[in-house]
C-alpha cells in the first residue's frame, strides 16, 4: 500500500515522502497515528504540487545543513560527566548530554536523528557519533567525555 508520509518515520522514510508499507501497518498504525495518508490520486496531486512549493526552502535547508556539518565534523566536543577512580563513568552518557553539548556551541540538531557508535558509553574516553541533519546530510563526530 502507499502512504504518503507526513512525518519522519524512523527505519521507513522521512516527511514528505511516499513509501509503500504492509496495508496492516499502514491501516492499524501510521495513518490513525496522524503520521501519514493513504496515496489516492488527488492526494498524490496535493503531493505534488507541495513539494514542487518545499523545492526552494529545501535547498536552502540542505545548504545551511552541510554548513553546520563542516562545522561539526572539525569541532571538539566535550562532554563533562562524573566518574570514579578508575575513569568509570556515574551511569552513562546519552545523545541527550550529546545534544546538549552541540546546542552550547550554537547548532541545533535533533537528539532522535543522532546515534552513537559501538556500545553505551560508561568509560571516559573519545567516541563518534553520527548525527543526520537532514535528509541528505548527515555527519560523523566524535567527542570527548571527560571528569568533571
Amino acid at each position: 500500500m502507499e502512504i504518503i508520509l507526513k512525518q519522519d518515520v524512523e527505519n521507513l522514510g522521512f516527511a514528505n515522502e511516499i513509501v509503500n508499507v504492509k496495508p496492516g501497518y499502514a491501516r492499524n498504525y501510521l495513518i490513525p497515528k496522524g503520521m501519514a495518508v493513504a496515496a489516492t490520486p488527488s492526494a498524490k496531486k496535493m503531493f505534488e504540487e507541495t513539494m514542487r512549493q518545499r523545492a526552494q526552502k529545501e535547498a536552502k535547508l540542505k545548504e545551511e545543513a552541510l554548513k553546520t556539518a563542516e562545522a561539526l565534523k572539525d569541532a571538539k566536543i566535550v562532554i563533562k560527566t562524573k566518574a570514579g577512580e578508575n575513569g568509570r563513568i556515574f551511569g552513562s552518557v546519552t545523545t541527550i548530554q550529546l545534544a546538549d553539548a552541540i546546542e552550547k556551541m550554537g547548532y541545533k540538531v535533533n537528539r532522535k536523528l543522532m546515534k552513537i557508535r559501538g556500545e553505551a558509553i560508561k568509560q571516559l574516553g573519545t567516541y563518534e557519533a553520527e548525527i543526520r541533519l537532514t535528509k541528505d546530510v548527515s555527519v560523523v563526530v566524535k567527542f570527548d567525555v571527560e571528569k568533571e
